[in-house]
Formats: C-alpha cells, structure tokens, sequence
C-alpha cells in the first residue's frame, strides 16, 4: 500500500521510555527447531503443526512504537480475535538523522549506509519479534518499500547513485547496502518461531522495464537471504502484476510495471506468492477483485506454490465490499490466506493511524471482517 502521507505523525505516538530491548545487537533470539518453523505443504501453509488457511492483517506501524505495552496490546487483541499472520515493516529509511526522538532503522548520507541498533532504532523491532512470540503471532517482515513512505527504494538511490527507483534493482552500491541491512535484520530474528516470512520489497515494481530485472533481482536477493537463513520462507512482496492467466487485459494483468507474476513464482527460493487488491487506487469495480482473486488462485496452483492475498481494502463500506473477496479467496484452490489492509487499533496515545484503509479493533468492521471470517476459516479447517 502506498499512504498518503509521509511519517503519518508517528512521533505522537512515542512516549518517553522503552523497556531494554529482549535481544543483543549482534545475535538472535531464542533459538527454536526448524520444525517449529511455518513451512509450505502443497498449495498451503503449515503453522504450529496445523495445515490450511490462515488470515492475518498488515501494521506498518506497529515497529515505530516505543511504548512496550502498546505492542503487547495489539499482539494480544490479535491473539484473541484469531488472527495468526501479522505482516510488519521492517525498514524505516531515512536520509538525515532524526533529532526528535523519532524511531529509525538506517541512515542513508554521504553514500554510506549506518544501520540503527539502538533504542530508537533496530531494538524497537526486537521487541514486535519478542511480544509476537509471546503471543504466538506469525511476522512477515519486510526489508524495503517501493514507496517513498518511511524512505523506500528512492532513499537508497540518491545516496549511491541513480535517477529513479527503476535503478535499485541492478546498481551494485545499492544493492550492497540493501543486502547489508537484510543480513542486519535476519541475523538478529533468524532462529525466531515469530518469523513466518522474509519479504523482499513492499509492492516492488519497475515501470518500463523488461521483467527480467525484477526477475533477476527476486532470484539473486532470494537466493542471498536463504544463504543466511534456509529455514524460514522468503515471498516477494508484490502486488500480482503481470499475469496471463483470464486476463481481461486491464493494466494490472499487463507487464507494464515489469513483473511476471508467474515467472517470478516459479523461481526455486521463493516459497509463495503475494498479491494485493486494490480496486479504488487501481480504478477497477469490487466485483471485479473476485476475478483478481481466482487467477492468482489459477497460477499459483498451475506453479504448484500457495497464494497469499496480502493486502486488500477499501476506504468506506468494508464488510459489503471485502467480506465477499474473504468467501472467494477462502474458497479458491491456491489461495491459502488473506492479510487485510489494515489493522487498527486504540494505544495509549490514542487511535493507531488511520491511512483510510484502517479497520479499528472492536467495531462493528472488525466483527465482519475478522470474527466472523475467522470462524468460517476454522470450519473450513476441520472438514
């Protein structure tokens, strides 16, 4: 999801202490069998020994608190709502150091890159990792956005050279310093049973390119991160572009942004899809995000790797419009998962950002949305 504003006034949600970070700088925490680990099985996932369909939702946020106890309430509201997939940012770019007290994970100036380990920086994620694992909650985290939001792909092109995004993909002085931080980031949470996916990029794309750019770069930048950790599973992050299967030639099946959906599937170290919905940005009608649903379904089933609709949402009219695409993706063969875009929630600053999308804890949204979909997830589980 791209948001509307940049920072989305974060710092009022920090409050003046943090509670030492549960892991070190340089290890990880504690360690867990890979048997514990989510993993694949066919055209599913497979979480705590339970094979299905899993529902979850996205907090880009939820890293950039300080407060512990607001972490520990969100993870504990998702615990007991039945969500068990939370995906989460897991960069925080900036190019000139905050002096404000504002949470940040890498500094990108004077071509150099210095990766925040401290309590404003890295020790925030520590403790999403350490409350997920406490409550039992399942993290994608990401390493970079495509968006300019909290720094995205344009931060590391003007410190190390290049004009547009398009230029991360296949500069090697960015993709140094972007595989720099993803080693920062898998060696500390690498043996966690929190992690349920490495995710390279949020919504990655490359408007004109040939796709064997992004191509190569989803198989070198997989490759590297299964180098460092081969237990856990590694998606792409993207939003489904580029698909030939009942495609009725609208922008989004196209290869205009330059990603195959099926090529970059098939790729050995990638574990599963991701695709987004979006029909209010994308100028496309709700009934029509059916359609979007079941061809991903198609493709990955064809590929033989699950399908995980990772973020969808609407701004208004959220249980007619997106309890209908949690029916058809609950029910389409390859899809084995949905992530709603996205959670909110009441902290003690107040109400967690609202990007327009936001479906607050507790309202009569959410009960559409999450308990009663959750329970048509647990029926459909145990038949």
């Amino acid at each position: 999801m791209k948001l509307t504003r940049t920072l989305l006034g974060l710092a009022s949600l920090v409050l003046a202490t943090a509670l030492p970070s549960p892991f070190s700088h340089t290890t990880t925490t504690t360690s867990s069998s890979s048997s514990s680990f989510p993993s694949t099985s066919g055209l599913e996932f497979t979480i705590d020994g339970t094979t299905g369909y899993f529902a979850g939702t996205n907090s880009y946020w939820i890293g950039f608190l300080t407060d512990n106890a607001d972490v520990d309430k969100v993870m504990s509201d998702l615990k007991s709502s039945g969500l068990k997939i939370l995906r989460v940012w897991g960069f925080n770019d900036v190019t000139t150091q905050p002096s404000d007290g504002t949470v940040w994970f890498q500094l990108h100036e004077n071509g150099k890159s210095t990766i925040n380990t401290g309590a404003d920086g890295l020790e925030r994620l520590d403790y999403v990792v350490s409350s997920a694992e406490q409550h039992d909650i399942k993290l994608i985290i990401n390493f970079v956005n495509y968006w300019t939001d909290y720094g995205g792909m344009s931060a590391y092109v003007s410190a190390y050279g290049g004009s547009t995004e398009n230029d991360f993909y296949n500069t090697t002085s960015i993709q140094t310093a972007y595989q720099t931080y993803i080693e920062a980031v898998v060696s500390r949470y690498k043996n966690s049973s929190a992690v349920f996916a490495w995710e390279l990029a949020n919504e990655p794309r490359c408007p004109g390119c040939d796709t064997s750019v992004v191509y190569d770069w989803v198989e070198k930048t997989s490759k590297y991160i299964k180098g460092l950790d081969a237990e856990h599973l590694v998606c792409i992050g993207d939003e489904g572009f580029g698909l030939d299967i009942d495609s009725d030639g609208s922008f989004q099946y196209l290869y205009d942004e330059g990603t195959n959906f099926t090529a970059n599937l098939g790729i050995e170290t990638i574990d599963f899809a991701t695709f987004h919905l979006y029909p209010d940005s994308w100028g496309t009608t709700d009934a029509w995000g059916n359609g979007w649903i079941t061809s991903h379904g198609a493709a990955c089933a064809a590929v033989g790797k699950p399908c995980l609709l990772e973020e969808y949402g609407v701004p208004s009219n959220h249980c007619s419009v997106e309890s209908p695409w949690q029916q058809t993706a609950l029910n389409t063969t390859g899809v084995t998962g949905d992530l709603f875009w996205q959670y909110g929630d009441t902290l003690s600053t107040g109400e967690s950002p609202d990007d327009g999308n936001t479906v607050y804890y507790g309202t009569s949204d959410y009960t559409c949305l999450v308990t009663d979909h959750v329970a048509a997830i647990d029926k459909k589980n145990a038949e």
